[in-house]
Order: C-alpha cells, then structure tokens, then sequence
C-alpha cells in the first residue's frame, strides 16, 4: 500500500486514510436509504435498488481508488435520482425501464467522451479562479444540505428558507441534536483530535437513541435483497426518440458537471491541484464516473457521480486512493449490515458537513477579487450553488458570467476556445 498509493510521498498514513474513508462513508451512507425511497416512486422494487445502489458505489468507488489513485467515492447521485423518477418517470409518464435505458446510455456516451480525453479538456479549460470559487460554492452547498437535513434550517412559504425551532427537544429533537453534536465536533477540531468528524458522527448517533431519532433496528437480516427484479431492464423500442435524447442529454449535462465540480472543489480545497490548477489523473477520476454509471443502470439504479462528501474524508487526512478503497468496502459491508448502518441519522452526518463546509472555504483567499470580470463569476458561481441547489447550476452561472464579461470588456484573450463553446451549450440547456 505504500508504494502503489505513494502514502509517504504524499504524507501522510494508512491510519489516517483509512480513518478518512470511513468518515467519508459515513458522511454519504444515507444514500443507502434514499436512494430506495427516491426510485421506489417510479416503480422500482425498493430492496433491489438498496443493493444496486450499494454495489454501484463499490464498483465506482472502486475504480476511483485503483486507477485515479484519488481520495474520492461515488455512489448515485442526488437530484439525478429525483430527475429519474419524479420527471422521466412520473412527469413524462415513461416507465422505469425507459429511464434506465436513459442512464446506460449516458455512460456509454461518457466512457467515449473520457477515451477521448473531451471531458478532460472541459476540466481543464475551467479559469483557475473560477476553480477556488467552485470549492467555496460547494462549502456552502453541504453547509446549507447539513442545516436542512438536521431541520436546523426549514422551508418556510414566506420568506422561502427559516430557522427551525432549536429550542423544541421533542418536536425538533434533531436539530437540538446536531447543534450539540456540532459544538463537540468543533471543540474536537480544535483541540485537532484525529477523527474529529467521525467522532461527532458518533456523538450524534448516541444522543438521537433516547429522544427516538436515531431508530435502532428491529432486525438483522444478513442477507442483500435479491438484484433481478431490476437488473439489465432495459428499454430499446424508444431509443431513438426525441424523449430519450433529451433525457440523456440532461443526464449528461447535470452529471458532467456535478462530477466536475466536485473533482475540482475538493482537490482545490486539499490543494492536490497542480501549477496550472489542474487536477491530479483527472482522466481516470472521470472513467470511475463513467464506468459507476454504466454498470449502476445495468444493476438498476440511477446515474453514479462523485460525491461532495468526499470533502469529509479530505478534511480527516484523506489523499490517496486508499480512503476511496476503504470507502468501497464499507458500502460493501453495508449490504450485509444495512439495519446498522441505516440507523445513522441525517442529525448526525450533519454537523459533519456542516463543519466541512466552512473548511471548504479556505480557497477563497487565493481568489483575485480587484478585477470584476473575475469577481462577478466568482460571486455568482459561490451563490448560485446553494440558492439553486445544485453545483451543476452554480457553475453555469459562473463560466457563462465569465464569457459574457470578458467578450464584453474586450478581454478575449483570457477565453479559452473550449470556454465558449460551453458558453453556447450553457445558453441551449436554458431552453430545451
């Protein structure tokens, strides 16, 4: 392990990744419960797709962690899932198997743009300043996702978003919870305690027992619910219709960018980019996300990106592909101890990405703010993020700004030409 992920060269430890790995899993298991719930909707037997979901992220994970050699995981993504089942399936009025035809096309698609180093080139071509700013948006993204998620913050008709009653143990229990779990953690990493985040995790998981958020399970059935109700059903009869290219058209735009997103933020916040802002086998990183989402939609689930909390496992130590391997085979484990692992609350994973979010932050002192045909895209790609709540939006907010700013003021030469015809794709997407 020290000579294949270079542990020494990078500084760091078998202890500290593999204590990064299991704080990233933690940070991201719940997908093992909502991605179920979320695809069930569309039709989907649940108990299959808790298992695919599971083995689509080892087997992403995995490939992240062999050939990219990179701290990060991948599992299903959220808000691609949603897409799945809420618009193709009960918006559009398509089937399941339609929507995961959809999903097995676009990682074929993704696999040939990899191969041939396109999606590379766009990774690159992103401004430098621009990448910082992506790690500061996605900060506030999980920030925001953690606040939520523990009903710190709540949705509120008035005013859109509100602070939710912290003083209410019984009918709030889990944001009492989460702000008590999060000033211990923030103490931890103070005193800089090594797994301070797991930790608090921890902390959150035995606190919620009592007061009936964390829900012990009743059983401990071993056995992964059976895959065939769900894998390789596909849909070919539709292939060629105006439906499905916009389907995988949008499966492909929110995941490219999603995914790029995350690559670009968490290395920038781990300073793994290199002297041009580069990140680190980008090419590999993206044949992870492409060979996940492949072999995801022929197990039956929905698109596999990498995800933000990888910024957990970062913040712990995480450098290397072995959080990722560690990673990989604990969402392996999981199909064996689901009841254990699902009990874990969203109140205790979200002082994680709470405190996260603000170490994602740090970026922000390298980003040039006097020129404003840098600022305004900076700005726009940190505040697009949370507000529309998706990464992929903040950056088309961005790097379009950026485009329109530069072409206007005469500064064209800062454009990159791979830059404007992102520009003109961003435009199309607004409107089909």
């Amino acid at each position: 392990m020290q000579n294949f992920f270079k542990l020494k060269e990078n500084n760091t430890t078998v202890k500290t990744e593999v204590l990064a790995g299991i704080t990233t899993f933690m940070t991201m298991a719940y997908i093992l419960a909502v991605n179920p719930d979320i695809l069930s909707a569309a039709g989907m037997d649940k108990g299959a797709v808790f298992t695919a979901t599971a083995l689509a992220a080892v087997v992403g994970t995995l490939v992240m962690a062999l050939l990219a050699r990179l701290p990060f995981a991948l599992a299903p993504g959220m808000g691609l899932n949603a897409f799945f089942a809420f618009s193709v399936c009960l918006g559009m009025g398509h089937d399941w198997q339609f929507a995961l035809t959809a999903v097995f096309l676009e990682g074929i698609i993704f696999i040939l743009l990899t191969a041939f180093n396109i999606r590379e080139m766009i990774v690159n071509a992103i401004p430098t300043n621009i990448k910082h700013a992506i790690s500061v948006g996605i900060g506030l993204f999980i920030a925001f996702i953690g606040l939520k998620n523990a009903g710190i913050i709540i949705s509120n008709q008035a005013t859109m978003v509100a602070l939710g009653d912290i003083t209410d143990i019984t009918g709030n229990a889990g944001a009492v919870i989460a702000l008590i779990a999060l000033v211990a953690t923030g103490v931890l990493l103070a005193l800089r305690v090594k797994g301070a985040l797991l930790i608090g995790i921890l902390i959150g998981t035995v606190l919620g027992i009592p007061f009936g958020v964390t829900h012990l399970p009743q059983s401990f059935e071993m056995t992964p619910p059976s895959l065939s109700p769900i894998f390789m059903q596909f849909e070919w009869t539709s292939i060629l219709s105006m439906d499905m290219l916009l389907v995988v058209f949008t499966f492909l735009f929110v995941d490219m960018f999603d995914t790029v997103g995350t690559l670009i933020g968490v290395c920038s916040k781990a300073n793994m980019l290199d002297e041009e802002g580069r990140v680190p086998r980008v090419k590999q990183a993206l044949f992870a996300d492409a060979l996940g989402t492949t072999f995801g939609a022929i197990l039956g689930t929905s698109t596999v990106t990498t995800y933000v909390e990888s910024a957990a496992g970062v913040a712990e130590g995480g450098k290397t592909g072995l959080t990722a391997l560690t990673t990989a085979l604990l969402f392996a484990l999981a199909l064996f101890f689901s009841p254990i692992f699902l009990m874990i609350p969203g109140a205790a994973t979200a002082p994680a990405l709470i405190l996260v979010g603000a170490m994602m932050m740090t970026p922000i002192k390298n980003i040039s703010l006097d020129d404003y045909t840098e600022s305004i895209p900076v700005f726009l790609t940190i505040i697009m993020m949370p507000l529309a709540f998706s990464i992929a939006e903040g950056i088309v907010f961005g790097m379009l700004s950026y485009v329109l700013l530069k072409v206007l003021t005469g500064k064209t030469k800062d454009i990159s030409p791979i830059m404007y015809v992102l520009a003109v794709l961003f435009v199309i997407s607004f409107f089909i």
